[in-house]
């Protein structure tokens, strides 16, 4: 039975290994209310949108309704659509729309008025929308439709303009050829390589691995940065086939962050500004506050270099560059121009550094080492072999509650009858390492909460299983204090309890330790961890079989 319970390791570990995907709610687009473009950071098609805005009526009169249609010979993810008085186009929107379909959009406030503008509810694909807009009282003599399309994260048309209606017996105005395209910043491509030759004499740098040169060594992720009288010129390599960014942070977490992205969009690099509120998806700036832009595509590495004022006044999400912040480097996959959460723990650096200061090597690490103290499988470079280093949680449960186990039920015969400190050798043997895994599994249960500052909302089942282990760990502690005698009924249930808690949280604690393996604050080296891993918990069923299977033999030949 207790082989059956260890053999469901092998089930339940691959069934609870999922990945989930999370969905950003799109459409909630205020924030565009008066330009109408989208803050992705790429500038409006050029050429012609392959899109309509087409009206039912030509004239109005106070409380008509009006419908409106956008649709298109392709889909389309995103739209904006707004009514303007044709005397202020760039004024505020007027009027307000009813919804027709509201799976696929939804009314904004743009202004002081309720409902004068629709968006999207989801990035999905969509050919037509309709909507209804409501005359006003107040309607102006003649009223223009606009509508932003978006195709693609980085493919939209802003401000598309629409027909034109006109009130009563007015005369009817001609349709404005109204154009929204946005210049584009072509940066010129680098002709070389970044070097690390002059860190720490000319300029500061914080590399990963520590000492690496991106000019020779292909994985090197790189950032310098060299500071004259007035700005600030910073240098950024990675080896990545979406973005490589780099934050400045006020402490270790992300989060109200001044940020700079490097993002590949096909043969070409976008670079930009941006600021990060809590752990969103970061908000895109103009480039207008930098300067001397370039960049290299070369072997699936994106290097970008661009200059910056060490202070913009205008732009109060840009951070003063004569002020100390930690520094995070990071990378993660692009798609149309659009940067998904990196899948590894940023490099961050160790300390705080002034970025105007004098030069220095900075040193960094992906992973905290309080998280690295509860439950990492470290991998010490050397030239040719990994050296593995076991921390808490790995100890606890992959070595002194295994061993327990093992003494508890295999080896009782070879100490009979001996004893140490007035009890059996083989139970203090096993109250020692029991007592022990009781202990680490409660330093390391502390840890990632002095680390986090509370409960963790991005660790996934993770958290819940290891308070689900604390709590049986503390639970067997509990009943074996209180065990009753060998020689009392009730030792039967103790027994029987015991063992099913202590085979239930060696299951589960094993599952925490697989899906731990997978938090980013970790930093291990995907898919070794997992195979490692699941060699180990293999090699301790395998062990545990066989000693059954000898005990097994011994009692039929009666020995």
């Amino acid at each position: 039975m207790e082989l059956n319970m260890l053999g469901l390791l092998l089930l339940l570990v691959p069934a609870i290994f999922f990945d989930p995907v999370n969905g950003y709610k799109n459409g909630k687009v205020t924030e565009s209310c008066r330009s109408m473009k989208p803050g992705h950071g790429h500038p409006s098609q050029p050429f012609p949108s392959p899109y309509t805005v087409t009206v039912d009526k030509s004239k109005f009169s106070t409380g008509d309704q009006i419908k409106v249609t956008l649709s298109g010979s392709s889909t389309f993810k995103g739209f904006l659509i707004q009514a303007r008085d044709t005397a202020d186009l760039s004024g505020d929107a007027i009027g307000s729309f009813t919804l027709v379909d509201h799976s696929v959009s939804q009314l904004l406030n743009c202004g002081e008025i309720k409902g004068s503008a629709v968006s999207h509810t989801s990035k999905s694909g969509k050919l037509k929308v309709e909507v209804v807009w409501n005359v006003p009282s107040n309607a102006p003599p003649a009223v223009q439709f606009f509508a932003t399309v978006l195709q693609h994260y980085d493919t939209y048309w802003v401000k598309m303009p629409g027909p034109i209606i006109s009130m009563g017996n007015s005369t009817p105005i001609p349709t404005q050829a109204i154009t929204t395209v946005e210049p584009t910043t072509e940066s010129p491509a680098l002709r070389k390589p970044f070097s690390s030759k002059d860190c720490g004499s000319t300029k500061s740098c914080l590399r990963d691995p520590i000492g690496c040169d991106p000019e020779t060594d292909p994985k090197c992720y790189f950032l310098s940065f060299t500071s004259d009288e007035h700005s600030v010129l910073f240098e950024l390599s990675g080896p990545t086939e979406g973005y490589v960014s780099f934050a400045l942070s006020h402490d270790k977490w992300m989060g109200n962050d001044d940020v700079y992205l490097c993002v590949r969009t096909d043969d070409y690099v976008n670079i930009n500004p941006a600021y990060v509120t809590g752990r969103t998806h970061p908000t895109l700036d103009s480039q207008d506050t930098l300067t001397n832009m370039a960049w290299r595509l070369s072997d699936g590495v994106i290097q970008c270099m661009f200059r910056r004022e060490i202070r913009v006044p205008a732009d109060q999400d840009r951070f003063n560059l004569d002020k100390s912040y930690y520094i995070f480097l990071a990378d993660g996959k692009a798609e149309h121009g659009m940067v998904h959460k990196h899948h590894r723990q940023p490099l961050i650096s160790s300390e705080k550094k002034y970025i105007t200061s004098s030069t220095e090597n900075l040193n960094g690490s992906r992973s905290p080492f309080i998280i690295k103290v509860h439950g990492k499988i470290v991998y010490l470079h050397f030239p040719s072999f990994h050296e593995l280093a076991g921390a808490l949680m790995l100890v606890a449960w992959m070595t002194t509650v295994s061993i327990g186990v093992i003494v508890a039920r295999f080896l009782k015969p070879l100490w009979p009858e001996s004893t140490l400190f007035g009890q059996k050798i083989w139970f203090q043997v096993h109250r020692t390492l029991m007592s022990s895994t009781v202990l680490l599994t409660c330093i390391a249960f502390i840890l990632p909460f002095v680390y986090r500052g509370g409960w963790s909302k991005h660790a996934g089942a993770h958290p819940f299983l290891g308070c689900t282990v604390m709590a049986l760990a503390v639970l067997q502690l509990v009943m074996a204090i209180f065990r009753p005698h060998p020689n009392t009924p009730r030792r039967l249930i103790f027994n029987w309890t015991h063992w099913g808690t202590g085979t239930i949280s060696r299951i589960i604690a094993v599952a925490a330790v697989f899906l731990g393996m997978d938090l980013p604050a970790l930093d291990l080296p995907d898919p070794w961890d997992t195979i490692l891993l699941s060699g180990f918990v293999t090699w301790h069923i395998l062990t545990e079989l066989l000693l059954e299977l000898h005990n097994l033999f011994i009692i039929r030949k009666g020995l």
